[in-house]
Parts: C-alpha cells; sequence; structure tokens
C-alpha cells in the first residue's frame, strides 16, 4: 500500500518545507527529503542521523568533471568510511541514468535522483535557469546539522578534503554531537 501511494507521487518530497533556504550553511539544519536511489529504493535523510552523511551534489551523470568526482569518491571511500560517514551523489538525473552511471564507474556508494530538483533547491545548489545543480558538497553530522559546505569543489581533490575535514570535525573540542 505505502509503495503504490509513493509511486503516485513525485519521486522527491521534502519533509519541511520550512527548510527551504538557498543559503545554507554550517550551522543550518540538514533540509529533510525523500527521494528515490540508483536502485529505485527510498532514501530518507531522516534515516541518516546518528551518522555522518556527505552529499555531493554534480550537474550530470556521465560528463566528464562529474565522472572525475565519483571516481575519486569511489577510490577514497574507505578513508571518508574509516571516519565513520558514508557518501551521497545527487543529481537531477533519473533514477535510470543514475543506475547506469553507477554501473559503468563501479561506485560502492549509493546514488539519488532528483528528477524534479526538489532537493536541489532545497540545498540551494540549483544552477540558475538550468534544470543541473551546481558542484556542491555538503557535510551533515550525526544530528543532521549541516557542518560543512563547499561550493568551490575540485572534482578531483574532493574526496580526499571531505575525509580530512571530517576527522578535523570530529577531534574538534564540543563538535561531537
Amino acid at each position: 500500500m505505502i509503495r503504490a501511494l509513493f509511486a503516485t507521487v513525485p519521486a522527491v518530497m521534502l519533509l519541511f518545507s520550512s527548510a527551504l533556504a538557498v543559503d545554507l550553511k554550517s550551522g543550518d539544519a540538514a533540509p529533510r527529503f525523500i527521494t528515490r536511489t540508483h536502485e529505485g529504493g527510498e532514501f530518507r535523510l531522516d534515516d541518516r542521523k546518528g551518522e555522518w552523511t556527505v552529499l555531493y551534489f554534480y550537474p550530470k551523470a556521465g560528463t566528464p568533471g562529474c565522472t572525475r568526482q565519483a571516481g575519486a569518491f569511489r577510490d577514497g571511500i574507505a578513508a571518508i568510511r574509516a571516519e565513520g560517514a558514508d557518501v551521497f551523489g545527487i543529481s537531477t538525473d533519473t533514477v535510470d541514468s543514475q543506475a547506469e552511471f553507477h554501473e559503468e564507474e563501479h561506485l560502492p556508494f549509493t546514488l539519488l535522483a532528483d528528477p524534479e530538483g526538489a532537493v536541489t533547491r532545497a540545498y540551494g545548489a540549483k544552477m540558475p535557469i538550468l534544470t543541473m545543480s551546481r558542484r556542491w558538497t555538503f557535510i551533515i553530522d550525526p544530528t543532521l546539522t549541516i557542518r560543512q559546505v563547499e561550493h568551490d569543489v575540485d572534482p578531483a581533490e574532493d574526496a580526499p578534503r571531505v575525509a580530512a575535514e571530517i576527522a578535523r570535525l570530529k577531534g574538534g573540542a564540543g563538535t561531537q554531537p
């Protein structure tokens, strides 16, 4: 019954419309959302409570910069997971496009589909005029608070930077949630 209901509504549903701020910063609550994974399953940000989460937005699956960034996260996933975090890539691509990209690049982390762009808009990452997202990375702590927003992302360097930043955030005085 729930699956049938989910199939009749848009693939992305924001839980808190008041979280639609376009200029999110460290210390802000991460906008809650539900969307589809590359496997067609449901992803709820609320299910990540208690875990560190890396949410990286990218413009389009299969393009050179996005492929380079996904490959860097693939190759650096062990260091990120060693810090107790997991990575989720999100773009305005469809579930099918995300599944194809995931398989082609042998990615060991979940891709999220946001074809309506609702999550991308909620995080302020939507490009003007275009239906694509900017290349932005959010580090979200176990309380679902944004701890860092990176707007100037280098696709090849994002993964090692994220691993080091999570280690720094976890080690700082008073930063443990």
